[in-house]
C-alpha cells in the first residue's frame, strides 16, 4: 500500500495489538485523507489509544500493517516520527517549569537556535491564548490551559500529522470550544489531524470523516451524514406540557410508529426513531399520526421536529449502548499509563 499516491495520510489493513489474551486492536481498517480532521469515535477500551500509539510508532502492532504518508510504521519508524506529533490524555510538559520554559526546553530539544525558540514560544503562547500566563508555573494552570500548552508543544516543528488522543477529556464548556479552535486553526495551515474521542459532539464538530471503533473493532466509517443515513431511520423529537404523561406519551408513540422511544434527560423530552428516512413522505406521515394519537389522548405537545438521527442516536444503534459505557474490555494498562 502507498498512501502517498493515494493522497492518504493514514492506511492501514488488518492492524491488531494483543496484550495477554486481550486484542485490544482487532483488525482495524483505516483510510485517513491528508489535510483533514479524521475522528476515531468509541467509548473506553474501545482500542484507540492504542491504535494510535502503534501509528505513532510507539507500539509494534502484532499483525496487519501500517503506513503514515508511504512509510511503513515498522520498517520506516524514524520516517515517521519526523512527520508526526501526538498529544495524548495526559499532561506532556513539566508542571514546575512555566509555559514559557517549557515551549523553549522543547524547542531547543527539537533543534532550534536559543532566540528560535524563544521567539516560537512566544508565537505559540500569543496564539493559544496564554501570554499572560507564560511566566507562571504550569502546575497553576486550569485544566483548559494545559491541554492548550500540550498542543503547543506538539507543533513547535509543524508536523504533517498531528494525534491528538482524546484532547478535550475533563475540560469545561469553554475550553473545549477553545480547545477546537486550535484544531481548526492547525488544519488550516495543512496539518491532517486524527482526533480520537468519546464525545459524540466533537467528533460532529470537527471531523470530516468518522471511524466508529468498538471492542477494537471498527464497525462503521464515513461522513457525518453518510453514518446518520447508515442507520436508515429519521427521529422524532418531541417536548411535553406535562412530564407526568411522559410514560403514556412513550407507549402511545411505540405502538402509532412500531419504533424504539429514547426517554431523554429532560424529563419532558422523548425521541423515537422511525424505520424511514427523515426525508421519506411515509416518515412525515408516521409522525402525523403520532401526534393525532398524542392529541386524542389530552397529551400536549410544546415542541415537536423530524430530522435526522444524532450521532449519539446512530452510534447507540450500531453497538447497542453509548459512548461513555466501557466495551467490558480494556486496553493494556501499563500501556495505557504510557500515553
Amino acid at each position: 500500500m502507498s498512501t502517498q499516491k493515494s493522497g492518504l495520510a493514514i492506511e492501514t489493513a488488518g492492524l491488531v495489538k494483543t496484550f495477554g489474551e486481550t486484542r485490544a486492536v482487532d483488525g482495524v481498517d483505516l483510510a485517513v485523507p491528508a489535510g483533514t480532521v479524521y475522528g476515531v469515535l468509541g467509548p473506553n477500551g474501545a482500542g484507540k489509544t492504542t491504535t494510535v500509539k502503534m501509528l505513532a510508532t510507539l507500539l509494534r502492532p502484532d499483525g496487519g500493517e501500517a503506513h503514515v504518508f508511504g512509510h511503513d510504521v515498522v520498517r520506516e519508524a524514524d520516517e515517521v516520527r519526523g512527520r508526526v506529533s501526538l498529544t495524548g490524555q495526559y499532561a506532556s510538559v513539566d508542571e514546575d517549569l512555566t509555559g514559557t520554559e517549557n515551549l523553549v526546553l522543547l524547542g531547543r530539544l527539537l533543534g532550534h537556535h536559543k532566540k528560535s525558540a524563544r521567539e516560537r514560544a512566544g508565537q505559540l503562547l500569543e496564539a493559544f491564548g496564554l501570554s499572560e500566563a507564560a511566566a507562571k508555573q504550569v502546575k497553576h494552570y486550569s485544566g483548559g490551559m494545559r491541554r492548550r500548552i500540550d498542543i503547543a508543544a506538539s507543533i513547535l516543528n509543524t508536523p504533517d500529522l498531528l494525534f491528538l488522543d482524546e484532547p478535550t477529556t475533563g475540560l469545561d464548556p469553554r475550553s473545549r470550544n477553545q480547545v477546537w479552535d486550535i484544531v481548526r486553526a492547525v488544519v488550516a495551515q495543512g496539518t491532517t489531524v486524527l482526533l480520537t474521542t468519546q464525545y459524540l459532539d466533537e467528533a460532529d464538530q470537527l471531523a470530516s470523516r468518522i471511524a466508529v471503533i468498538d471492542r477494537g473493532k471498527v464497525i462503521a466509517e464515513g461522513t457525518k451524514g453518510e453514518l446518520k443515513s447508515s442507520v436508515g431511520a429519521g427521529s422524532v423529537h418531541l417536548r411535553l406540557r406535562d412530564p407526568g404523561q411522559r410514560d403514556l406519551a412513550a407507549g402511545l408513540l411505540r405502538r402509532a410508529l412500531d419504533a424504539q422511544v429514547q426517554p431523554e434527560p429532560d424529563p419532558v423530552a422523548l425521541t423515537a426513531r422511525l424505520a424511514t428516512a427523515a426525508g421519506d413522505d411515509s416518515a412525515a406521515e408516521q409522525a402525523s399520526r403520532a401526534l393525532g394519537e398524542l392529541a386524542r389522548a389530552g397529551i400536549t405537545v410544546d415542541n415537536f421536529s423530524l430530522g435526522q438521527p444524532s450521532l449519539d442516536e446512530v452510534f447507540l444503534a450500531l453497538t447497542g449502548h453509548d459512548t461513555h459505557e466501557s466495551s467490558d474490555r480494556s486496553d493494556n494498562p501499563k500501556d495505557e499509563v504510557a500515553a
